[in-house]
């Protein structure tokens, strides 16, 4: 029998995460059946996502949601072989029993690259700037793209697609390192960091004075208007998330609303959940394999080492301690 760790959901999470929400436990595996596989945490994802998804989910008590890389340490299923290794949608466990073959995808051949931007760069985040950007914005040679939470796994590299398309790229920040990686090695056009600017709106409007053509957002609240009001008639806007919001409360929530700039400049506005294009991520992960390989996009990775610290790299993304992507390393 195995003994495994996982994070629980002790308390949701109400306004800012504390220690008491989430709890560390242990429990004993059962052994395995026919179809079974155990599988070990190698790399575990922390995603701002796992914040609303949380209330929306899971009980008090349940496992705390995510995907990690696993490595398959006894099989009872042939699809899944000792040592291979899987993305397993299992949450914050240190191990797990499970037949369920749709919480297992095998890790694609990624020749010398780390197995961790599996969930990365290769995985989650990068197919969803890669579709929300592509499918939903669809940008074109000499546009303006908007983009902010630019120095994490999605934003940054939907600075480096867009500026693949030939666009120019106004990309937003919290750090001064963040700016520095976004200007300097990712070579975008103009990089804010937000912190310092006192008038976003304004900041966008002298970067693009003839307005944005597509805006990727990621944070919501006031920089979601901030960007609308620069918006060209007929532009696109890929929604994405609302990290700004989600520890919000009550009258936190309400406007400053902008339904009068979307109607009036015919903005398409369109939110997703990037697993619409699963069926499609194989080719999509390939293409940013040649991208890497070829130099032409780059990424981060903030590793955060231990299982026991899964918690303090998940509050971390809301203090924008991470560039990049966040992993814990098992």
């Amino acid at each position: 029998m195995v003994q495994a760790k996982k994070w629980i959901l002790a308390h949701h999470f109400d306004g800012q995460p504390k220690d008491s929400d989430l709890q560390l436990v242990e429990e004993t595996l059962p052994d395995l059946k026919d179809g079974d596989v155990l599988i070990e945490a190698v790399f575990l994802s922390v995603d701002p996502y796992m914040r609303p998804y949380s209330a929306r989910s899971l009980k008090e008590g349940d496992t705390m949601i995510g995907s990690q890389v696993a490595q398959v340490k006894e099989s009872r299923n042939a699809n899944f072989p000792k040592d291979s290794y899987v993305v397993a949608n299992v949450g914050w466990r240190s191990h797990t029993v499970t037949s369920d073959e749709s919480l297992l995808r095998p890790v694609p051949p990624f020749g010398k690259l780390p197995l961790s931007y599996a969930l990365g760069i290769l995985g989650m985040p990068g197919m969803t700037a890669y579709f929300g950007l592509l499918e939903i914005c669809h940008p074109k040679e000499g546009e303006v793209v908007l983009v902010n939470g630019a120095g994490g796994a999605v934003g940054s590299l939907v600075g480096q697609i867009a500026k693949l398309k030939g666009c120019k790229v106004i990309a937003f920040a919290g750090t001064e390192e963040k700016c520095r990686w976004l200007r300097e090695d990712l070579k975008l056009d103009v990089v804010y960091n937000y912190k310092k600017v006192a008038d976003q709106e304004k900041a966008i409007r002298e970067a693009a004075p003839d307005g944005v053509d597509c805006f990727f957002d990621n944070v919501g609240g006031e920089a979601f208007t901030a960007g609308i009001h620069n918006m060209k008639t007929f532009g696109r806007v890929s929604l994405c998330g609302a990290i700004s919001t989600y520890n919000a409360k009550g009258e936190e929530l309400r406007g400053p609303y902008a339904n009068g700039i979307i109607i009036s400049r015919q903005l398409k506005l369109e939110g997703f959940i990037v697993l619409r294009w699963l069926p499609k991520w194989g080719d999509a992960i390939k293409e940013t394999i040649g991208w890497i390989q070829q130099g032409k996009v780059q990424t981060k990775e903030t590793v955060t080492e231990g299982f026991e610290n899964m918690r303090a790299a998940f509050y971390g993304l809301f203090t924008g301690d991470n560039i990049g992507k966040a992993v814990v390393k098992a």
